[in-house]
């Protein structure tokens, strides 16, 4: 079965940062586009960013550009989000995703705040 795992959210100040970690299994992994998404409250979830299989191209939203850096280790079966300079319109569940499947996990709360 396939199983999403997120991990690393926590409250953090403004300009904080934070490493999230999204391991998976139940699929080839490292045949896999893997990508970030977040749900604020009442908001849609929105694409973060995304890598493809092996890591040489990575895409991301306008408004996290130059400061957050989606990596993966295809040998831990694990993707990651780096989040730097956090503001708190950051402040969001975090999820990661395979492919365009429909299987999400629990998602790690992200809270920037003073």
């Amino acid at each position: 079965q396939v199983q999403l795992v997120e991990s690393g959210g926590a409250l953090v100040q403004p300009g904080g940062s934070l490493r999230l970690s999204c391991t998976a299994s139940g699929f080839t992994f490292r045949l896999s586009v893997m990508s970030w998404y977040r749900q604020a409250p009442g908001k849609e979830r929105e694409l973060v960013a995304a890598i493809s299989p092996t890591g040489g191209t990575t895409n991301y939203a306008d408004s996290v550009k130059g400061r957050f850096a989606i990596s993966r280790d295809n040998a831990k079966n694990t993707v990651y989000l780096q989040m730097n300079s956090l503001k708190p319109e950051d402040t969001a569940v975090y999820y990661c995703r395979w492919g365009t499947g429909p299987y999400w996990g629990q998602g790690t709360q992200v809270t920037v705040s003073s």
